[in-house]
C-alpha cells in the first residue's frame, strides 16, 4: 500500500473520531480506510488507535506519530500545488 495514503487513513481516522466519517471525507469505503490504517499498524508495528464502541482515538504513539505524518501530508500537497501552478 501507497505509504502516503495509509498515513492519510490514518490522520484523518484519529481527527474524524472514527472510520466512517474518516471514509466519508476521503471518498473511499469504510473496509479500504480500515486497510489502510491496518497496513500502516503492520508496517510500523505498533497500534496507533484505539476503539471503543462510539470513538477512534490516538494512542500515545499514535499521538507521537500524528503531527509528522501531518507535516508530510501537507509538504506533499504543497509539492503537488506547487508543480501544477507552473
Amino acid at each position: 500500500m501507497d505509504r502516503l495514503t495509509e498515513m492519510e487513513a490514518f490522520a484523518t481516522v484519529a481527527d474524524q473520531g472514527g472510520f466512517t466519517d474518516a471514509a466519508k471525507k476521503m471518498g473511499i469505503a469504510e473496509s479500504a480506510a480500515s486497510k489502510h490504517v491496518s497496513s500502516l499498524k503492520a508496517r510500523l508495528g505498533t497500534r496507533l488507535l484505539n476503539r471503543t464502541t462510539r470513538r477512534v482515538s490516538p494512542t500515545e504513539i499514535g499521538l507521537a506519530y500524528y503531527d509528522p505524518a501531518c507535516r508530510v501530508l501537507n509538504d506533499s500537497g504543497e509539492a503537488d500545488a506547487l508543480v501544477t501552478s507552473m
